[in-house]
């Protein structure tokens, strides 16, 4: 959750970043990279009349781009990292449909997984991708289906097929008078789209994975990182870490044992052994990159959130799981409970109570309103019920600014008053020392020594939870693995 403060005279303040592959919270930055700029990779002869690049496709990407830079909290300046993956792309533009096309390259600083591309040849990754990754193969691999996207127009397609979408189902709706009829034709209508993207992700898949064989690199890299996300994924949801998870019948990505059993089927058809990898110099040139939440968003340790600029902390029950995003603190249990936690438009001075009030509470139930105090804090609370759902709310004043926490859950609303109750009760200010004690946590290295297990390797780690879990993640290592004595594996330490 980020501060509004100011960049080059003028303020700004972060929303809510999505996930996956669309475009997230509103972040702007204030520094490029190396020179102030992304580097840009173009091709070594000129293009021909027949190979320019579509100007309405660059128009696009040059509008969007400096929103997405925005929205994914600014670039990340690692000059080793930034030339390093320029390389990369390097070698897989000589290799790619399309050597003639050039790139322009941005690392994002978000530590989401995350990577994608804009007609026009605009390609980005986040440092949260560069830190999962183990070699420059499966870095390779990531960039190599992004470039996939951009040679087939699949943003261009995809987009005229949207539009088709949206024309059937206005037509939908104005000649469908049963609702039920409505809801099944438009339900059809939405499959499709889905899975036409779904295509298109599998189709970048068969090209990317080509492309990377034909740069060198090992065509294995695909599949490897693949499992490697859904063993983050599984790591970051408290799920068992061999859970190779799925997306739901809408979703426009497709299942990760599909992905999966694809990419390898094509790496082995392209008949290429002992492709590179490059694992210790990539390695060594991620050591020191910096893991998790940007400082300027707070940071999550354990079951605490601690912000140092804005000077609080709080904590959640045990069996929840916090996730940090630029506008908002999110937390889930399994029992089904989440949390909302984020600033409050509440003017100086003005009444709490009358913010609760206002109108941007459904259901509320006015005679559960109080006013209170937490940790010596004024404060109001609230409950609520809509849509099935059961809500308690409380609105807090901490120096000139306000912030909530909404709950939330569809079961147990005594469950749901407990989780609420020690979460708001444990917001504090933090110490001095505290706050110049928190700094950002590193990706460092280190080698495998006899006798060295995953789990002896993990408890030197910064306190995760389930860190064995995010270990073996980190470091491309099965359910149940052990490390290689004498290799070298990326550890999450605070210095």
């Amino acid at each position: 959750m980020v501060v509004v403060e100011k960049c080059g005279g003028s303020q700004r303040r972060g929303l809510w970043r999505l996930t996956g592959l669309a475009l997230a919270a509103v972040l702007a930055a204030c520094a490029g990279s190396l020179d102030g700029s992304e580097p840009t990779i173009r091709p070594a002869g000129s293009a021909t009349a027949e190979q320019r690049v579509d100007p309405h496709e660059v128009e696009i990407a040059e509008r969007e781009h400096p929103k997405i830079v925005a929205a994914f909290g600014g670039t990340y300046q690692n000059r080793d990292v930034e030339l390093a993956v320029a390389r990369i792309v390097g070698r897989l533009v000589a290799a790619s449909q399309e050597p003639w096309r050039g790139y322009r390259l941005t690392i994002l600083n978000s530590p989401a997984v995350n990577a994608f591309a804009l007609p026009g040849g605009y390609v980005y990754v986040t440092r949260g991708l560069l830190a999962l990754a183990d070699d420059s193969a499966e870095v390779a691999a990531v960039i190599a289906h992004e470039m996939a996207h951009v040679t087939a127009r699949h943003a261009y397609l995809r987009a005229q097929r949207a539009e088709s979408a949206a024309v059937a189902e206005q037509a939908v709706q104005n000649v469908v008078q049963d609702p039920a009829a409505q809801r099944v034709a438009l339900t059809s209508t939405q499959v499709s789209l889905a899975r036409f993207s779904q295509i298109q992700e599998l189709e970048a898949d068969r090209i990317g994975i080509a492309t990377l064989a034909k740069a060198g690199y090992d065509p294995f890299a695909a599949p490897r990182f693949l499992t490697s996300m859904a063993r983050l994924a599984a790591w970051k949801n408290g799920l068992p870490e061999d859970d190779a998870g799925g997306t739901d019948f809408l979703s426009s990505h497709p299942s990760t044992p599909e992905r999966l059993a694809q990419a390898q089927a094509v790496a082995a058809s392209t008949g290429v052994v002992g492709g590179e990898t490059d694992r210790d110099g990539y390695l060594a040139r991620i050591d020191g990159l910096m893991w998790g939440d940007d400082p300027a968003e707070g940071y999550v340790r354990g079951r605490e959130f601690l912000h140092a600029k804005l000077g609080f902390g709080f904590a959640v029950p045990g069996g929840f799981v916090i996730d940090n995003t630029s506008k908002a603190v999110l937390a889930t249990n399994p029992d089904g409970i989440a949390m909302r936690f984020d600033g409050a438009d509440v003017a100086a001075g003005s009444d709490l109570v009358s913010y609760l009030t206002s109108g941007w509470v459904n259901g509320l139930d006015r005679s559960s309103i109080r006013t209170t105090s937490l940790n010596g804090l004024p404060a109001a609370t609230a409950a609520a019920e809509a849509r099935g759902f059961s809500y308690r709310i409380a609105v807090l004043r901490f120096g000139d600014q306000a912030f909530r926490f909404l709950f939330a859950t569809r079961g147990d609303a005594t469950a749901l008053d407990a989780a609420f109750q020690a979460t708001v009760m444990s917001f504090r200010a933090l110490t001095e020392r505290e706050k110049s004690d928190l700094t950002p946590l590193r990706v460092r290295l280190a080698t495998v020594g006899p006798g060295d297990t995953a789990e002896a390797m993990a408890r030197s780690m910064a306190s995760v939870d389930r860190a064995v879990v995010l270990f073996r993640a980190l470091n491309g290592l099965g359910a149940n693995e052990e490390p290689r004595v004498g290799a070298r594996v990326k550890l999450i330490v605070e210095r």
